[in-house]
C-alpha cells in the first residue's frame, strides 16, 4: 500500500471509528472505552471514548490503564517459549515433571504443550468464577488462597477428564495458571516478576503492571464497572489480588491480571508483527513467534462465508488464530474479567494491528478489529464483516407485526444475537417469548424455525411487492407495522 493510499485509509478508518464507536458504546452502556490501530511500523490511530471515571466525568484517553484479561496469556506463552529456548524446559514435558499437577491418563500424560493451546482434555474448572466472583464478594466458599488450595481443587477433577491430551479444545483459564506457576518454578521469580522484567520491561512498557496498587496509583487509570440485573453499569472493583501481595501465588494472575494501556500494548502488538526483530536481543526467535502465531488446536468454526472466510479456526500458544480472514491470517485475543474487558488482534500479511479496552462489558471488539482491517483491505465493513451484515438483517427484522387490521400484534425482538417473538395473547394477556431458529446462521436466508418438544414448525419473513416487511407464523400472516 502507498503512502498515499495508507494515508487515505487511516482517515477512513478514524471516521469509521468515530461514527461506530459511540452508538456501539450506547448500546451496551458502557462508561469509557479506548483504542489504538498499528499500521506499517506506527501507530496511525489512538484515541479514547466516554469516561475512565464517570463519577468524576473524566476522559478515558489512548494512556488510561485497563485491566486486560485473557489478552495476558499471550505474554505466559511468551515466557514459557523463553525458557524453553534456555533449556530450562521441554514443551513436551509432562506438566508434573515440573508442578505438583496429579491429572493425566497412564499412557497419555499432559505435557506444557497442552496447557499452551488448551487441549488437556479436561473441560474448564471455573477458577476465574471462582476467583472473580470472590473478588466482588460472591463467595463460592472453596479454598483458593494458596498454591496447596488450587492444587487441592484441581487434582481432585481426575475424573472431569473427557478425552486424551489433544484431542479437544477446552479453554482453560487454570492450565494457563499452572504455566504461570512453570515460569515461576523453572526461573526461580515469582510468576509476575518474571514476566516484568523478562517481557515487560524490554518492550518499554513502564506502566504496564500486575500490581494493583500501582494501577490505581496512576493518575490515569479506568474507575472498572460490571453489569446490573438491568443491563446498567455499576462501579465495582478489580477482582484479581495483587500478586504483590502474595508472591508465592503470585501464578494466580497468569490467566488475566495484567494491567496495560492502549498506547503500551500497541509496542507489544508490533513487536509480534515485526517477530522480534526490533529488540535487541530479541525477547524470541523468529521461529517461536512462528509457533505462537500457528493453529496447533483446531477450535469450534463459526460459519465459513462464501469466501472461505472463518472455514478455520485454531489456537497457537496464547493466541487464537483464524487461518482465513478475507483471505489472509488473523491472529487475536480477547479478555474479560467481567468489570474490564480487552482485545488484541493483528495480521501479519498487513502489517497492522487493533488494540482495544474498555471499563466494562458488551463491546463487540472482534467486529471492530474485522471492520479495520476490512478498511486496510480496501473494502466497505459493511459489505464484508459478518458480524455487521447479520446485525443489519436482524435490524429489518425486528419490529412490531400485526395481522388483518390489526386484531393481533406481535413483536420480534433481538436479544443476545438471537431473533424472538415476543406475542401477548389478547384475551389472557400472557405474554410468550420464543425462539426463533434460523435455518441459515448468517441470515442470508430469511427462514426460520420454532421447535416445541422436538417439532419444528416454520416462520418465514419476506419482502412483498409494496415494500413491506411480512412474516408467516403457523396460521397467521402478519405485516411489519412499527
Amino acid at each position: 500500500m502507498s503512502r498515499a493510499a495508507s494515508s487515505t485509509a487511516h482517515q477512513q478508518i478514524a471516521t469509521w471509528l468515530d461514527e461506530q464507536i459511540p452508538s456501539m458504546m450506547a448500546q451496551c452502556k458502557l462508561p469509557g472505552f479506548s483504542m489504538a490501530v498499528v499500521h506499517n511500523g506506527a501507530i496511525c490511530y489512538a484515541d479514547g471514548f466516554g469516561a475512565r471515571d464517570a463519577q468524576r466525568n473524566l476522559p478515558a484517553t489512548a494512556d488510561t490503564l485497563y485491566g486486560i484479561g485473557s489478552v495476558t496469556k499471550s505474554f505466559v506463552a511468551l515466557g514459557i517459549l523463553q525458557l524453553a529456548a534456555a533449556g530450562k524446559l521441554d514443551l513436551h514435558d509432562p506438566v508434573s515433571q515440573h508442578i505438583p499437577f496429579a491429572l493425566g491418563l497412564p499412557d497419555a500424560p499432559i505435557t506444557i504443550h497442552h496447557l499452551l493451546t488448551h487441549s488437556l482434555g479436561l473441560p474448564n474448572l471455573a477458577t476465574s468464577t471462582m476467583l472473580i466472583g470472590k473478588g466482588l464478594g460472591l463467595e463460592s466458599g472453596i479454598p483458593l488462597s494458596s498454591p496447596n488450595d488450587f492444587y487441592r481443587f484441581v487434582n481432585g477433577a481426575q475424573a472431569e477428564i473427557v478425552a486424551k491430551p489433544g484431542e479437544r479444545f477446552f479453554y482453560h483459564n487454570a492450565g494457563y495458571r499452572m504455566l504461570g506457576h512453570i515460569i515461576q518454578a523453572t526461573s526461580g521469580l515469582p510468576f509476575h516478576e518474571y514476566l516484568q522484567q523478562k517481557v515487560i520491561a524490554p518492550l518499554g512498557m513502564p506502566r504496564t503492571t500486575f500490581a494493583v496498587a500501582a494501577m490505581q496509583a496512576d493518575p490515569d487509570h479506568a474507575v472498572f464497572h460490571r453489569k446490573t440485573a438491568t443491563g446498567a453499569n455499576e462501579p465495582a472493583p478489580f477482582p484479581y489480588p495483587s500478586p504483590v501481595d502474595n508472591p508465592a501465588f503470585s501464578f494466580l494472575s497468569a490467566a488475566g491480571g495484567l494491567f496495560s494501556s492502549v498506547n503500551e500494548l500497541a509496542k507489544y502488538v508490533q513487536m509480534h508483527l515485526e517477530l522480534g526483530q526490533s529488540q535487541t536481543p530479541p525477547l524470541l526467535s523468529q521461529a517461536a513467534f512462528a509457533q505462537m502465531h500457528t493453529a496447533h488446536m483446531p477450535r469450534p468454526a463459526q460459519n465459513p462465508m462464501p469466501d472461505g472466510t472463518f472455514a478455520q479456526q485454531g489456537y497457537g500458544y496464547g493466541l487464537a488464530v483464524t487461518p482465513n480472514f478475507l483471505g489472509h491470517k488473523l491472529v487475536a485475543h480477547d479478555g474479560s474479567v467481567v468489570v474490564s474487558t480487552a482485545s488484541l488482534a493483528f495480521m501479519p500479511e498487513l502489517n497492522a494491528g487493533v488494540v482495544m479496552m474498555g471499563n466494562g462489558a458488551g463491546m463487540p471488539y472482534a467486529t471492530i478489529a474485522q471492520s479495520v482491517f476490512a478498511i486496510l483491505l480496501g473494502k466497505e465493513p459493511a459489505a464484508v464483516i459478518p458480524a455487521l451484515q447479520i446485525e443489519s438483517r436482524m435490524a429489518q427484522l425486528t419490529g412490531t407485526y400485526a395481522t388483518y387490521r390489526g386484531i393481533e400484534t406481535i413483536k420480534v425482538v433481538n436479544k443476545g444475537g438471537l431473533l424472538y417473538t415476543e406475542a401477548t395473547d389478547p384475551i389472557t394477556t400472557a405474554t410468550t417469548l420464543t425462539p426463533l431458529i434460523p435455518e441459515d446462521p448468517t441470515l442470508a436466508s430469511t427462514r426460520f424455525y420454532t421447535l416445541s418438544n422436538g417439532v419444528k414448525s416454520p416462520v418465514e419473513f419476506w419482502i412483498d411487492e409494496q415494500g413491506d416487511t411480512r412474516l408467516i407464523i403457523e396460521r397467521y400472516g402478519y405485516r411489519k407495522v412499527g
